[in-house]
């Protein structure tokens, strides 16, 4: 059975701007699962540059092992509820909820969930290796375009 996905597209006016920004919202629960656990939101949200999906792993799910060799795309895994296992180039790494795990496009990974629920966010994009070889994809050094190694965080403050 398909969900109908409603895509609001979201006007914001700020009258000291020119132009209007908007912005796509979905709740993965009202897209089909792919694989049995996978929702994916990268099409509902028509992203561009990054791959968003939520997992929802039953008790004893396991993912296809497989690599983003063939994209170039490094993935951040982030399990935000229960306990699993990830294998990283038949290194298997233990999580629970909480954990973050950086992936290189290169490595083959696969989720193995233990015998309860858990929950993941999966975050893909182009890895930005560059000339330099650091991997920031910045032309050396940091994200922020400087070089200086420092990510820029003024719109996280609280």
């Amino acid at each position: 059975m398909s969900a109908q996905i409603e895509l609001n597209a979201y006007l914001y006016c700020d009258p000291r701007q020119e132009s209007a920004m908007s912005y796509r919202k979905v709740n993965y629960e009202e897209v089909d699962q792919v694989s049995s656990a996978m929702h994916v939101l990268s099409d509902p949200l028509e992203t561009e540059q990054v791959g968003v999906t939520v997992a929802r792993c039953d008790p004893d799910w396991k993912s296809k092992p497989h690599d983003h060799t063939d994209n170039d795309h490094e993935e951040v895994y982030v399990l935000i509820e229960g306990e699993a296992t990830v294998v990283v180039d038949d290194d298997p790494v233990t999580m629970e909820a909480g954990d973050a795990l950086w992936i290189p496009p290169e490595s083959t990974r696969q989720i193995r969930n233990g015998d309860t629920e858990s929950a993941f966010v999966l975050v893909s994009a182009p890895s930005l290796r560059d000339d330099d070889g650091d991997g920031n994809g910045d032309g050396g050094g940091g994200g922020d375009g400087s070089g200086n190694g420092e990510w820029l965080l003024s719109g996280f403050a609280g």
